[in-house]
């Protein structure tokens, strides 16, 4: 058999990821996991009700590709009632299998060879590997610990002549940023005066403690050159499911489903129909969610500290990130190797999202999407490092 490589040149360097690796470890000492993303526990009873009924009432077989229009209906609605946004849900709303697909087949969808699309460490994981797949060229903006300001003349000169495109994660994961007004603004103004297109990664848009999330798409000129993305995975603790979507013009629409067609071409029909209903919650429910998760934050913060660590409050998502150095280690990978074998947690290595090691070397993320029965116990047992 030929030596060359199976894997393509474009992914090379892309290998396991630390989220595998920290699992496996997780698992091989029966560790307290605050690394990984996703609830320990169920979203409501409503939606899961949702689902069954879809299935019994036959709803079965595959969707249009674009999404179910009850499902579109649901997120027009959303939106105009949440960001007085306006989608016609029939040729601007496209639904996925969660919003990592989104962001790839947008991707792929409008970047060519040679392209280049700026964004802002640290990041989703996905976001330079689904750049590389579409062989564009990334050019990243670093947000600096502990505020994640980034330098505005920074961000203009990763601007050139080959970009297509800005791609912004508010809020931010693994950060917890939120983008300001003014911060919004000035990426706005850049992207209407290079004819840019904004890619929003919006999936924690319901979990702001600080501050207030404010879509992209929402500032002047913005709307006609966006494409908004986000899930229902987050909101409703249904991460499994994979259901995201995206808004977009009809124009940008129309590209990312010539893609999406060929990657899944429709997603889970059941599903589809349980979140149109769960789009449609109470405004009671989207506030005791964040009030909910405002609490596991706090906890988890307060045990960090009495674990001896620098904790760095997040303003939303549902990661806190800790500075590990007050307990005398530099290093967070191996730190995060040691950990279940020392202590029994499992926690991700930050450096893992950015492209500047460095920036990140001293900080470790903690998932805070977990009970609190998990959470105090993976606190207790962080309680060790401390110890003589």
């Amino acid at each position: 058999m030929t030596e060359r490589p199976f894997l393509t040149s474009r992914l090379s360097g892309f290998g396991e990821s630390v989220f595998a690796e920290m699992t496996q470890l997780a698992t091989a000492h029966n560790a307290v996991n605050l690394g990984q993303g996703f609830p320990d526990f169920d979203g409501p009873d409503f939606v899961k009700e949702a689902a069954i009924a879809a299935i019994r009432a036959g709803h079965n077989q595959y969707s249009r590709s674009g999404g179910l229009l009850p499902l579109a209906r649901a997120v027009a609605a959303h939106q105009q009632r949440f960001y007085d946004l306006d989608y016609h849900p029939e040729d601007e709303i496209t639904t996925y299998a969660g919003a990592t697909e989104a962001i790839f087949s947008t991707l792929t969808a409008l970047l060519d060879p040679g392209d280049e699309v700026v964004f802002f460490e640290p990041f989703y994981d996905s976001y330079p590997a689904c750049v590389a797949l579409a062989g564009a060229l990334p050019r990243v903006v670093t947000l600096r610990p502990p505020r994640f300001d980034f330098d505005p003349d920074a961000l203009e000169a990763a601007v050139g002549p080959r970009t297509r495109a800005i791609l912004l994660n508010t809020p931010n994961n693994p950060s917890g940023k939120v983008f300001s007004p003014a911060e919004l603004a000035h990426i706005a103004e850049l992207c209407r005066r290079y004819d840019l297109i904004a890619i929003t990664d919006e999936v924690y848009e319901h979990l702001v403690f600080e501050g207030e999330h404010v879509p992209l798409a929402t500032l002047p000129g913005m709307r006609e050159r966006t494409v908004l993305i986000s899930s229902t995975g987050k909101t409703f603790s249904f991460t499994g499911w994979k259901i995201g979507y995206s808004c977009a013009p009809p124009g940008l629409t129309a590209a990312l489903r010539t893609v999406h067609q060929f990657v899944t071409f429709c997603v889970a029909t059941p599903f589809q129909h349980a979140m149109a209903a769960a789009l449609g919650a109470a405004d009671d429910y989207y506030r005791r969610f964040r009030e909910e998760y405002r609490a596991r934050r706090d906890r988890l913060g307060r045990g960090l500290t009495e674990a001896g660590l620098d904790v760095l409050d997040p303003a939303g998502t549902y990661f806190t990130l800790a500075d590990i150095r007050p307990l005398g280690f530099t290093d967070d990978v191996d730190f995060c190797r040691q950990l279940p074998g020392r202590v029994g947690v499992a926690a991700i290595p930050s450096s893992a999202f950015f492209v500047n090691k460095e920036v990140g070397r001293q900080l470790v993320r903690f998932a805070f999407c977990k009970t609190e029965a998990t959470l105090d116990a993976g606190i207790e047992r962080l309680k060790r490092l401390r110890a003589p």
